[in-house]
């Protein structure tokens, strides 16, 4: 037979009735969608919202973030080594400019 829980620990609220930070989980799917810059601007917002009001989606901005911050490291690598593709290419004669 289990024994009803005292008064104390039933009324206590669980972390799950705190709402979830909308602006957080849209960081993070723009984040996997590859709209990196959005998703870090969100992701930003939705840690300001969280610290403020206490809702959970913690983990999903900093997730957002995370892989915002690297989508725009690895498009910043990837526009770098366009460039200088491109410039070794025009300056042996590969392509021609103009």
């Amino acid at each position: 037979m289990s024994q009803p829980l005292p008064p104390s620990y039933a009324s206590a609220p669980s972390a799950y009735d705190r709402p979830l930070n909308v602006m957080s989980i849209i960081a993070f799917i723009l984040s996997l969608v590859g709209l990196s810059l959005f998703a870090v601007i969100l992701g930003h917002i939705g840690m300001s919202q969280i610290k403020r009001t206490g809702e959970r989606g913690r983990g999903f901005a900093i997730a957002a973030l995370v892989i915002g911050y690297v989508g725009i490291v690895l498009s910043i690598i990837l526009v770098i080594l366009i460039l200088v593709t491109t410039g070794i290419a025009a300056s042996q004669g590969i392509i021609t400019t103009g």
